[in-house]
């Protein structure tokens, strides 16, 4: 009924191949920083293996296995052993920090030497990219032989930190983009001066040129909002203004109900079932001085004004 300021035709679908192709864009990049970062892992735990492989060899034992790399917290991992071992503190850190330098984002991190009995440590030291940094307890006494596991904890990465924080920005943009996009795709209708809300006086749309109806011995002015019924001025808020309109642009004829509530309340962004039978409540005590014009139920269905002579 009402006539809509959209889009045109092209602006639409150039916005919306612009969300879709940004859309597109942010799930490519998503699933290549969780590809890349995959790979990282699984060099640093090929790194941690041979950190382990290591140990045994220091520690005389060329035949038993190093166990599994366990990814204990996020950039936590732990080294574990089939057999005991004994270990020279300065060994292990040597032993670290070299192959460590072969992983680019393994800048800082803590090593801790754990009882598997207790988990106590039994020795521990922080490396820094900054070497004046470096925390490294005694390094000349050698450890008894016994369970140990080797928990190594790395500091996250100003990479791994901009990766993600590209990832939520990008997400962020992207729904203000649709959000934007579907704002301004949305038809619009308008108003006559005076809206019950704050929002800027709107124009209702011509009936054959004018917007003053009669029915009955009703006289409904619509760019005044007002009725007249037997010499009675009866005022008109924005929404029952619309409402009515609708009615009155097709008297005696069923209005579904689903209509509306779409043409009055879809605009907003929201439809509340209970707001459209408050209106027409109200509609229907303004328009009882006229027994011959009223609002009527059709059940299932929706509504009407009904007209008669």
């Amino acid at each position: 009924m009402f006539e809509s300021q959209k889009l045109p035709e092209g602006k639409g679908r150039y916005l919306y191949g612009m969300t879709l192709l940004l859309l597109i864009s942010v799930i490519c990049v998503a699933f290549s920083m969780e590809g890349n970062d995959d790979f990282d892992i699984a060099r640093r735990e090929v790194l941690l293996r041979r950190i382990g492989h290591e140990l045994l060899l220091q520690s005389g034992d060329s035949t038993s296995r190093v166990l599994p790399v366990k990814k204990i917290a996020e950039n936590e991992y732990q080294i574990r052993f089939e057999n005991d071992l004994t270990f020279e503190p300065d060994s292990l850190v040597n032993t670290t920090r070299r192959l460590l330098a072969k992983d680019p984002l393994a800048n800082d991190y803590v090593v801790n030497v754990l009882n598997c009995s207790n988990s106590s440590v039994a020795y521990g030291y922080a490396i820094s990219k900054n070497t004046k940094d470096d925390i490294v307890a005694c390094q000349g006494r050698n450890q008894p032989r016994a369970c140990y596991m080797i928990n190594i904890k790395f500091k996250p990465t100003g990479i791994n930190t901009a990766k993600n924080g590209y990832l939520l920005g990008s997400l962020s943009f992207l729904a203000f983009v649709g959000f934007i996009f579907l704002r301004s795709a949305k038809p619009r209708r308008t108003l006559p001066k005076g809206e019950d809300t704050n929002t800027p006086p709107k124009a209702l749309p011509d009936n054959q040129g004018t917007r003053i109806f009669t029915f009955g011995s009703v006289l409904f002015d619509a760019e005044k909002r007002h009725l007249i019924i037997n010499e009675k001025t009866i005022d008109l808020t924005g929404t029952e203004t619309r409402l009515l309109l609708i009615f009155a642009l097709s008297p005696n004829e069923t209005i579904e109900r689903s209509r509306l509530q779409k043409e009055i309340w879809e605009d907003e962004g929201v439809i509340v079932g209970r707001s459209l039978d408050m209106f027409i409540s109200k509609l229907r005590k303004k328009l009882e001085f006229d027994p011959n014009s009223k609002i009527v139920v059709i059940r299932g269905k929706g509504y009407k004004l009904e007209i008669s002579s």
